[in-house]
């Protein structure tokens, strides 16, 4: 089982949502420490190590070390908007 990290990156993001859509994301979120690596995971180009999974209209980018089994959430943002991304772009620049 991976440790997850950077849990209140999620909790400060699902405050802000309605409490159903905030339950999946945070459903999806945990799902990671048992599954790092999900069947609905992409890896993300030019980002060596980071991954992404789709939780209805949102996305949760993270990144999973496996010499330390440890899934790191970066960020959660709107699926169809690319602030998501520009976000990451900004944190790892």
């Amino acid at each position: 089982m991976a440790k997850l990290d950077g849990l209140e990156t999620v909790l400060s993001f699902l405050k802000k949502l309605p409490p159903k859509i905030a339950a999946q994301i945070a459903k999806k979120v945990m799902a990671l420490n048992i599954d790092p690596l999900p069947a609905d995971s992409k890896a993300l180009k030019g980002y060596p190590g980071y991954y992404r999974v789709d939780s209805g209209e949102y996305r949760v980018i993270y990144r999973f070390t496996t010499s330390d089994d440890l899934v790191e959430v970066i960020l959660v943002g709107k699926r169809n908007d690319d602030e998501v991304y520009k976000q990451l772009d900004r944190l790892l620049s």
